[in-house]
C-alpha cells in the first residue's frame, strides 16, 4: 500500500495510466539512404498531425474553440514549408538521420524566435518546441502521453498535473489520479475535486511504484492507494465504494434545502469554480452562490491574452446561470505556481512572495483594465461581487478600485449598461491585512479569507513542499486568532466575511468557524452537501460559547481534540 495525502473523496477502481513525459533520448547514426530517413520524417509529420487533430477536435468538443486554437496552431507549424524543408535538406546534405536534422533545424528556428522583440513571434518558438517534440517522439516509436486522448476508464498516475493536464481530463474515462507531489490545495487536487474525481496526491513515489496497466485502487478518503489488490482487498473496496455513494445519495437530498444550523441560524455555503462549466456541478450540489470564480483559467491553454469579450462572455455566462444568486469573482491572480507563457515573466527566486496577483495587475493596466471592462459589462446580468486577490496594503486596494471606478465612468460615458450594486472586496491572505482588518473593514464591502496562502504566510511554509508539510496547520491557535480578527472587524462595520480557502470545507474546520462568527463558506461544489449536513447537526450558540477557549489554546492538536470532543 502506498499512502499520501487525501485530496479529493471517493473510492477508483482500475487499470493505471502513466502520464509521464518519456526520455527522447537517441544514440546518432550515420546514414546511407537519405530517401528513407525522408520517408521516416514524412511519416512522424503525418502521425503527429494526426494525433494533433484529434487532440484539437477533442478538445473543441470539451472546452471549446478558444482552448482548441492552441493545436491550429501547432498544426500550422507541422504544414510550414519554411520549416519543414530545411530538416528534409539538412538530411540530404550531412546524410544525417532525420532525428538529428529535426533537432537541428527547430533548434535554430526556436532561438532565433527567442531572440525576437516581436511577442508573437516570441510564441511561435513555444509552439515549434512543443511541435518538433512530438515529432521526435513518433521517430523514436514514442508515444507522449495526451491527457486529451484518453478514451478508456483509467487510474492516471503522473508526477503532478498542471492546471492544463487536469483541464484535459475527460470525467468520462478517468475515474482518479495519483500523484508524486502536491497536498490537498495544490492545483490538482482542488482540479480533481471540480472533477469531481477521487484523487491521493504527495506519494513520493507513485510514478516508480506502478506500471502501465497495473490494476491498481485510489482511496480518496483515507488517502491509500494499492497496486494489483487481492481478490479480498478488491470486494472489501468495492463495498466502501458502493458505501460512500450510498451516503452521496443520502446528501444528495439536502440538495434544495438552504445551511440551518440545529439552533436555526442560517450561513451561505458557496462553491469555488474555475470554469463556466463548473456551474452546472456547483448547482447540482446545491451550491448558493459562488464564492470564488478563479479568472486565472481563462487565461490558460492558450498563446495570447483572452479579449474583452471573450472574457464578458464567460463571466456573463456564470451570472446567468447562478441566476441572481451571489457570485464573487477574483481579478487575475498569476504568478507562484500560475504562470503563463506568453507574458514573458521574469524568473524570480520566490515567486509565492514576488510579483504576483493584483501586484502584476496594478503594474500592467493593459491587462487589468480589459478584466474590470468585461466585468463591469456583465454585471447587468446577476449578482456580481468583484475581489481582488493578495492585497498587502489599503494603498494597492484604494488604486486598485480606483482603476475599476474610472472604466465603470468609462462605459458609462461609452453608453454601456452596468450595474451600481456591485460589492467590491478583497481576499485576505497576507497576515499584514489581517492584522490590519479593521482599517480595511472602513473601506471594503467584504472579505474573504483565502486560507491556503494566509496559512503558508503566517507559518512560512511553502504549501507545495513536502518537507515543511507538516507545518502547514489550519487549526492553529495562530490562524484561528487571525480569522477571528478579520470576522470581528468586518461586523463592527455590518461588513460580511466569506472564506474561500480549502478550509472552508473542511470538517473539523467548520464548527470552529461557525463558532468565530463566518458568514460564507465557498469550497469545492463535491463538499457542499456534506458541510450543509455537517452544519444542521451544530449549535451555532454552542460553537460561540467555545471560541475564547479555543482562541487561547497552545498548539493545533488541542484545537482538533477539543473539537472532537464538544462535537462528537
Amino acid at each position: 500500500m502506498i499512502q499520501g495525502i487525501a485530496a479529493s473523496n471517493g473510492i477508483a477502481i482500475g487499470k493505471a495510466y502513466q502520464l509521464v513525459t518519456p526520455e527522447l533520448t537517441y544514440e546518432k547514426k550515420s546514414i546511407d539512404n537519405p530517401n528513407k530517413e525522408i520517408e521516416r520524417l514524412e511519416d512522424a509529420l503525418q502521425t503527429a498531425k494526426q494525433e494533433l487533430e484529434q487532440i484539437r477536435e477533442h478538445t473543441r468538443k470539451q472546452m471549446g474553440d478558444e482552448h482548441a486554437e492552441i493545436f491550429s496552431a501547432h498544426l500550422l507549424v507541422l504544414d510550414d514549408p519554411e520549416l519543414v524543408n530545411p530538416i528534409k535538406d539538412n538530411i540530404t546534405n550531412e546524410n544525417v538521420m532525420a532525428e538529428t536534422a529535426l533537432e537541428k533545424t527547430t533548434n535554430m528556428f526556436i532561438d532565433m524566435f527567442q531572440n525576437m522583440d516581436n511577442e508573437y513571434m516570441r510564441e511561435r518558438a513555444a509552439d515549434i518546441q512543443d511541435v518538433s517534440k512530438r515529432v521526435l517522439a513518433h521517430l523514436l516509436g514514442i508515444t507522449i502521453p495526451s491527457p486529451a486522448l484518453i478514451d478508456e476508464k483509467v487510474i492516471v498516475i503522473a508526477n503532478d498535473l498542471t492546471p492544463s493536464d487536469t483541464a484535459q481530463l475527460n470525467r468520462e474515462f478517468v475515474q482518479g489520479f495519483a500523484t508524486d507531489i502536491g497536498g490537498r490545495t495544490s492545483h490538482s487536487a482542488i482540479m480533481a475535486r471540480s472533477l469531481e474525481i477521487p484523487a491521493v496526491v504527495g506519494t513520493k513515489k507513485i510514478t516508480d511504484a506502478i506500471k502501465q496497466d497495473d490494476m491498481i485502487i485510489v482511496d480518496g478518503i483515507a488517502g491509500d492507494v494499492l497496486v494489483n489488490p487481492s481478490d479480498d482487498e478488491l470486494a472489501a473496496y468495492k463495498a466502501k465504494q458502493e458505501k460512500f455513494e450510498k451516503q452521496k445519495e443520502e446528501w444528495a437530498k439536502l440538495k434544495d434545502e438552504p445551511t440551518i444550523t440545529a439552533d436555526k441560524e442560517q450561513v451561505e455555503l458557496a462553491a469555488n469554480i474555475g470554469t463556466p462549466d463548473d456551474v452546472t456541478s456547483v448547482l447540482s450540489n446545491g451550491g448558493e452562490g459562488i464564492g470564488l470564480y478563479r479568472t486565472e483559467f481563462l487565461y490558460m491553454g492558450k498563446n495570447q491574452l483572452p479579449t474583452e469579450d471573450e472574457q464578458y462572455d464567460a463571466y456573463k455566462s456564470v451570472l446567468e446561470q447562478m441566476n441572481d444568486k451571489p457570485v464573487v469573482v477574483r481579478t487575475l491572480d498569476i504568478g507562484g505556481d500560475k504562470e503563463l507563457s506568453y507574458l514573458d515573466l521574469p524568473e524570480e527566486l520566490n515567486p509565492f512572495l514576488g510579483f504576483r496577483a493584483i501586484r502584476f495587475c496594478l503594474e500592467n493596466e493593459h491587462v487589468f483594465r480589459p478584466q474590470l471592462r468585461a466585468l463591469l459589462r456583465a454585471s447587468i446580468h446577476g449578482n456580481l461581487k468583484i475581489m481582488f486577490p493578495m492585497v498587502a496594503t489599503l494603498e494597492e486596494f484604494r488604486q486598485a478600485k480606483g482603476i475599476l471606478l474610472d472604466e465603470k465612468q468609462n462605459l458609462k460615458d461609452e453608453g454601456a449598461d452596468v450595474s451600481d450594486n456591485i460589492e467590491v472586496g478583497i481576499m485576505v491572505e497576507i497576515p499584514s491585512t489581517a492584522v490590519t482588518a479593521k482599517q480595511f473593514a472602513k473601506e471594503v464591502d467584504f472579505f474573504s479569507i483565502g486560507t491556503n496562502d494566509l496559512i503558508q504566510y503566517t507559518m512560512a511554509a511553502d504549501r507545495m513542499n513536502e518537507r515543511v508539510s507538516y507545518l502547514y496547520q489550519p487549526y492553529h491557535p495562530a490562524i484561528l486568532n487571525l480569522i477571528s480578527t478579520v470576522i470581528e472587524a468586518a461586523h463592527s462595520e455590518d461588513k460580511w466575511v466569506g472564506m474561500c480557502g480549502e478550509m472552508a470545507g473542511d470538517s473539523i474546520a467548520i464548527p470552529a468557524l461557525l463558532g468565530l462568527g463566518l458568514d460564507e463558506f465557498s469550497m469545492s461544489a463535491t463538499s457542499i452537501l456534506p458541510a450543509r449536513t455537517q452544519l444542521r447537526g451544530l449549535s451555532k450558540e454552542k460553537m460561540v460559547s467555545y471560541k475564547d477557549k479555543l482562541l487561547s489554546m497552545s498548539t493545533t492538536e488541542e484545537v482538533v481534540e477539543f473539537i472532537k470532543e464538544k462535537t462528537e
